[in-house]
């Protein structure tokens, strides 16, 4: 009996190894909690309560729902070439928070998409496009996206020249 016992231990033992390495065999590789969040944040219609744009068609309606007739005037009388610099760090800024260009939005997506990487881009794209829209000037997007295409571009071999 003593054997036996031995003989049934034995290959009960070596029956739950076997089982484990398959079990770990057959698991999910350990995913990216960042990585899991961005997934989620980028399929969003909002975001902590802020309607995400789709797309810039989308952006220019909201933009133009959100200010009022004050704010429209002001943004509307400066020249074009200047409405990037004096409006990033307040229009821009909101863009960028409430739209989530750093940590990922369906809206980041849309210009990832269309190689502009950096949020810096996309505010600058968006403020000339709403500028344009608003005083009824041709909007020409496909040149405005191949210029910021470029910058982008441009932005990321510096950085990755940089020591």
């Amino acid at each position: 009996m003593t054997v036996l016992f031995k003989i049934l231990m034995a290959t009960a033992a070596s029956l739950a190894i076997s089982l484990a390495c398959q079990a770990q065999n057959n698991e999910e590789p350990r995913k990216d909690p960042e990585a899991d969040k961005y997934e989620w944040r980028i399929r969003q219609q909002t975001l902590h309560g802020t309607y995400i744009p789709k797309d810039l068609n989308e952006v220019l309606l909201e933009l133009n729902k959100k200010m009022d007739d004050k704010a429209k005037h002001s943004f509307k009388s400066v020249p074009e070439e200047e409405a990037p610099r004096k409006f990033f760090f307040s229009f821009g800024r909101w863009m960028t928070h409430n739209w989530g260009l750093y940590e990922g939005s369906r809206l980041s997506k849309y210009f990832q998409d269309r190689e502009i990487h950096h949020p810096d881009d996309m505010v600058e794209l968006m403020i000339i496009a709403c500028h344009r829209s608003m005083n009824q000037k041709p909007l020409d997007m496909k040149a405005l996206i191949q210029k910021y295409q470029e910058k982008s571009a441009a932005r990321r071999k510096k950085n990755r020249e940089l020591p």
